[in-house]
């Protein structure tokens, strides 16, 4: 799977699970950042740890795939622009986003959004068990009908603030249990009907 977005929209606290995990209130509107598409890897590729850092953490997400250039589109729409799904892991510099305030340091380090294994297009996004493994354990459990923002959703609301291009990205938040890793772990991603997007952390 390779594709080349021009933009790779992010949401944050998008699981009702991780926000009871957090002791933090619902959110009532999609919280969005960005990562930049030189963050992007694929399936079997390296994360790379930065000296920057302290605290790289994993979040599992499903992710989306545009298929066409959208503005202004309604949620009823939204299913016809869809490419594709996959799996996604927000890679995080927890450290560096506490001492910013803000996400764009912590998120947009090169190799810090991997995508794979492979884009599903016939899949229904609204029950997917998601799953994330460290070193083969499970360290995050969930499922998509937890999301506070379903991904009809969240794409007429992110086309309503930014046109949408062909092969652009939206991750649709991690559930409960993000974590630490650290040099020569190798972190597992896994979404009900697409598969197992598999990374090594090497050092930087």
């Amino acid at each position: 799977m390779k594709i080349r977005p021009s933009k790779i929209v992010c949401v944050g606290l998008n699981y009702r699970d991780h926000a009871e995990e957090l002791k933090m209130e619902i959110p009532e509107h999609p919280i969005l950042f960005l990562k930049p598409p030189s963050s992007l890897i694929f399936h079997e590729e390296a994360i790379v740890y930065p000296f920057q850092t302290q605290e790289l953490h994993y979040e599992a997400e499903l992710a989306v795939v545009i298929k066409n250039r959208i503005k202004n589109i309604s949620e009823e729409e939204a299913p016809k622009h869809i490419l594709g799904f996959t799996c996604a892991n927000d890679v995080t510099a927890r450290d560096l986003q506490r001492i910013d305030g803000q996400w764009t340091r912590a998120k947009s380090f090169d190799t810090f959004c991997p995508l794979g294994p492979k884009m599903v297009s016939d899949l229904d996004p609204g029950n997917l068990e998601i799953k994330l493994y460290l070193n083969g354990e499970v360290k995050q459990r969930s499922n998509t009908s937890n999301m506070i923002f379903a991904v009809n959703y969240l794409i007429s609301f992110i086309s309503q603030i930014m046109t949408l291009e062909p092969e652009d990205v939206i991750l649709t938040g991690t559930p409960p249990g993000v974590g630490p890793m650290k040099v020569g772990d190798v972190v597992e991603v896994e979404i009900e009907g697409i598969g197992k997007l598999r990374n090594r952390v090497v050092g930087g």
